[in-house]
């Protein structure tokens, strides 16, 4: 079997097409990082693969059958606690398990953790108004008044993990508002950082890496990256070839 096939296996690009988000939860929970849709450097799994067949392209020909479930998805699968969905893996849309979230979230799992972290005012003020209460996008805007900066700071929130959707909210005029929340209500996470698990997980996923790919999937320095798969490698967890690592 070629490296192609293998990584089309792992990542369920071949066999039977997922047809329910209870299924897309265990793909998430099996991969441990997923992106919603691909992108054109296979950086990671992504959702829209497993859905579609091997030659579609998302949106092709409009918002199709199989672009509308795994859109509407995005926001199902954390709203249930299935997976954890924000902009994280190449400041795409992207899915975590509720295992891997836990060995990658920075905070305590408090609804002040923000605090703790170097953020910009826009992204603490988003944060503090949902500890409070879960908020629908649109109504974030509105708080910060103004759309750009709304963006690049539920942007900041999604790449520190602190931030997730929660479902939608309907609205009268156009389409539903995701609703969003903090992930420390929506997942139990806090007090788990386990840097050598997601390690794993990213191995066992990608199938080989290098320690700069490690380093830009979970925003770790190559240095540390580095420093976690010695760690595997030296406990006999990962392999080193002297240029890429694998799992054992």
């Amino acid at each position: 079997m070629t490296p192609e096939d293998q990584l089309a296996r792992r990542w369920w690009i071949r066999g039977r097409r997922i047809a329910s988000v209870e299924r897309a939860g265990k793909f998430v929970d099996d991969v441990g990082f997923a992106l919603l849709f691909p992108a054109p450097k296979p950086i990671a799994p992504s959702l829209w693969e497993t859905v579609a067949d091997e030659d579609d392209e998302p949106f092709g020909t409009g918002m199709g059958e199989n672009e509308q479930r795994v859109w509407s998805w995005k926001d199902e699968l954390p709203r249930r606690g299935l997976a954890w969905y924000g902009a994280y893996l190449g400041g795409r849309g992207s899915f975590l398990s509720p295992t891997l979230l836990a060995a990658l979230y920075p905070g305590d799992g408090e609804l002040d953790d923000h605090e703790h972290l170097e953020l910009s005012p826009a992204a603490h003020e988003i944060a503090a108004a949902l500890a409070v209460e879960p908020l629908s996008s649109a109504t974030l805007r509105q708080l910060l008044g103004d759309k750009n900066k709304y963006q690049r700071a539920i942007g900041e929130l999604q790449k520190a993990l602190l931030v997730t959707t929660a479902g939608v909210q309907e609205s009268t005029n156009g389409w539903p508002a995701a609703l969003m929340t903090l992930t420390c209500e929506q997942f139990d996470v806090g007090g788990g950082r386990d840097h050598s698990q997601a390690a794993t997980q990213y191995l066992d996923t990608m199938l080989d890496a290098t320690p700069i790919e490690l380093a830009r999937a979970f925003r770790w320095s190559s240095a540390q990256a580095r420093d976690v798969l010695d760690e595997l490698a030296d406990t006999g967890r990962a392999t080193f070839d002297g240029s890429r690592y694998r799992p054992s």
